[in-house]
């Protein structure tokens, strides 16, 4: 599997968050046939980039691209919100190194610098919740919730507590949260990936249906944004609010929907 020839010049970025918005578990198939049609012709008319930007990690979206049966790989891929990565081609992802790199270190020191406080929140989470403290290679801290609910409270007492520390930060979908830095997420990374093919927040397209959207989704890093119908309450009144478009189809009918809103309008 490879990706689509490139175009002789990158006229547009387009990012797509996956699982709920352009993924749809109990979809048949997860992502419609229509939506990777559209994506050709975009491409060979307009000369779009395309993307996915994801908080799963490599590996796992890799499978994912297997088990929603990709014809051909994207441009470019996010994983864990913040590692940016281009297919070769052969259809191998490389790292894009000056980027990586840089986050890779950053987080370094803002996990050893807020070591204590990272204690802490555990600590509280483990004595108030059923929640599960996460802590392995690439996910140096995150949570897992039982419920909703249960994260809903474990966001208001973490929030109090990381005020101080400018540069910590969480990405959350859903019962899953993941420590950050705040200058490496789907946003910022999203405005990297442009500025790797000349382009700017102008002309960025990016769809999301989930928290960890948000940054993505602000006019800094696209002028161009939509959510699924399928959107949580707060994704789909930042878009409203910004102009963007709410779609009336779900998941990837949904992205398929904002595609055609913004790229080939009536």
């Amino acid at each position: 599997m490879t990706t689509l020839p490139p175009p002789p010049q990158a006229s547009a970025i387009l990012s797509f968050d996956f699982d709920g918005t352009l993924h749809h578990a109990a979809g048949d198939p997860p992502v419609p046939v229509d939506f990777f049609e559209l994506i050709r012709k975009l491409r060979k008319e307009q000369g779009v980039i395309w993307g996915i930007n994801t908080g799963r990690s490599m590996e796992h979206m890799v499978e994912g691209f297997m088990e929603s049966r990709f014809p051909f790989l994207p441009d470019w891929l996010v994983a864990r919100e913040r590692e940016i990565y281009f297919p070769d081609p052969s259809g191998r992802w490389l790292p894009h190194p000056k980027w990586n790199k840089l986050c890779e270190k950053e987080i370094h020191r803002l996990f050893k610098h807020t070591r204590k406080l990272l204690i802490h929140i555990r600590q509280q989470v483990e004595q108030h919740t059923g929640a599960q403290w996460i802590a392995m290679a690439g996910e140096p801290a995150g949570v897992i919730s039982q419920s909703e609910e249960e994260m809903e409270w474990i966001v208001d007492r973490i929030e109090p507590l990381v005020a101080a520390e400018p540069h910590l930060t969480w990405q959350r979908n859903s019962i899953y949260l993941r420590f950050g830095h705040r200058d490496f997420q789907k946003g910022s990374s999203l405005s990297e990936v442009a500025k790797h093919y000349g382009l700017s927040a102008a002309a960025c397209f990016a769809i999301g249906d989930s928290h960890n959207d948000l940054e993505m989704l602000d006019s800094a890093h696209a002028a161009m944004t939509a959510c699924p119908a399928n959107a949580i309450a707060a994704v789909r009144e930042k878009i409203t609010a910004t102009g963007g478009l709410v779609t009336q189809a779900a998941h990837g009918h949904g992205s398929i929907e904002a595609l055609r809103h913004y790229f080939l309008p009536r």
